[in-house]
């Protein structure tokens, strides 16, 4: 970074994040160091500016607190800057109160360990096989070849959606957020967005007259306090489902795949069995922190490290800093496979805590399995491609090198 102070650093522009990671570790450590409670301008936006958090425990004090701070407004800094979101009190991410401990409860019988058992049996054989596919290859782009084949299967398999649709919904996920391609426009996104809702109502409509046994159905025949969820609570919902379940786990695999190239110590700790899979998981999800930020609106004035947030303002929660604070994790700045206690806030905190996070850590166990043990070695065959985003960190390409365990 060059900037003089963090004043100038805009949190806006997709362009500040596609620096290092060394980079971007020093942008946030110095947030914390110089203003961990930090005005944001936002001009010509619908609201004047907004907050930034980036200490652990103010981020985590903000997730959990569900009375001062609303989602309903909007819950990323796309939607908060435009003055809210549409789906707010119909979209679990974006409800609050009551309505949104009933449609949360609805989604986790879906979402429940138990039910999930089966789904997670598939991650495991279909991570297995594409691995070995790809070392078989040799050389491959592993975000296409492999990370994009895994979640989107999983997440699909859960909604119902047939075999037949999912590269198009995979393609759509990608547009919907604007991920892929710096200069794509908003327009596109919102049209791939529209064209997901009108996917899921159509297959919602199937699922009422003919329910089975998946996340669809659920929705589609769910009742509270005896009334059916509107058209929107159940469309809305899928779009939540496939978008979150989809983005952030491909993102991890990508990014985890990445790190263990660039260090190779701790991949060679992983392939020996010296640290645990699911200590692993953990740490590769803190490192990348797929989803950057999280956002709330203050419902009254609070007081935040001796700086009033007055009721109406926009609150960011950054992850991506939260994840490093020295306060919390011990040198934060090494990437380490065993590292324990690992209080990272990956899948945010609180009531909107990530319903799907026992799925994305399968998912991510599975992988990192796969590979140690079919890869002997990975190096990079080409550069990296990173996605064009303020929200989302990641690559939405990838080109390496397999050698296989049990070559000669």
């Amino acid at each position: 970074m060059t900037t003089s102070t963090v004043n100038d650093i805009d949190l806006t522009d997709p362009q500040t994040f596609l620096v290092s990671g060394i980079e971007l570790v020093n942008m946030w450590r110095r947030f914390r160091a110089e203003s961990p409670v930090h005005w944001h301008e936002a001009p010509g936006r619908a609201v004047p500016g907004f907050w930034v958090l980036s200490r652990h425990d103010d981020v985590m004090s903000v997730y959990r607190d569900n009375r001062r701070f609303t989602s309903e407004r909007g819950n990323v800094l796309t939607t908060l800057l435009e003055g809210g979101d549409s789906a707010a009190g119909k979209m679990l991410a974006v409800t609050d109160g009551r309505r949104h401990r009933e449609l949360r409860n609805i989604l986790l019988k879906a979402f429940a360990p138990r039910v999930l058992e089966p789904l997670v049996a598939g991650v495991v054989e279909r991570a297995d096989r594409l691995v070995r596919h790809a070392v078989e290859s040799g050389d491959c782009d592993f975000a296409r070849d492999v990370a994009e084949h895994i979640p989107m299967a999983t997440i699909a398999d859960l909604l119902g959606v047939p075999t037949a649709d999912r590269d198009y919904l995979l393609s759509l996920t990608k547009e919907a957020l604007s991920t892929e391609e710096q200069g794509q426009s908003a327009e596109e996104a919102l049209v791939a967005r529209n064209e997901l809702l009108f996917y899921f109502s159509d297959l919602a409509e199937e699922r009422r007259a003919d329910p089975r046994d998946d996340v669809v159905s659920v929705l589609a025949t769910s009742t509270i306090d005896g009334e059916p969820l509107t058209e929107q609570e159940i469309i809305l919902n899928c779009y939540s489902v496939i978008i979150g379940g989809d983005e952030t786990s491909r993102l991890s695999m990508i990014c985890g795949m990445r790190e263990l190239i660039e260090h190779p110590q701790q991949w060679r700790r992983l392939k020996s069995g010296d640290v645990d899979v699911d200590v692993a998981v953990e740490e590769v999800l803190r490192w990348v922190t797929p989803a950057m930020h999280f956002g709330r609106r203050a419902l009254e004035d609070v007081e935040i490290g001796g700086r009033t947030v007055r009721a109406g303002d926009v609150v960011t929660l950054w992850n991506s800093s939260a994840n490093y604070d020295e306060a919390v994790f011990t040198d934060p700045g090494t990437f380490d496979l065993g590292r324990t206690p690992n209080r990272h806030v990956s899948f945010g905190y609180g009531p909107h805590f990530c319903p799907g996070a026992f799925l994305g850590r399968a998912e991510l166990s599975a992988l990192l399995i796969a590979l140690r043990t079919h890869v002997a070695e990975a190096v990079p065959n080409g550069r990296a491609k990173p996605i064009h985003s303020n929200f989302l960190h990641g690559y939405s390409s990838l080109p390496v090198h397999l050698r296989p365990a049990h070559s000669a």
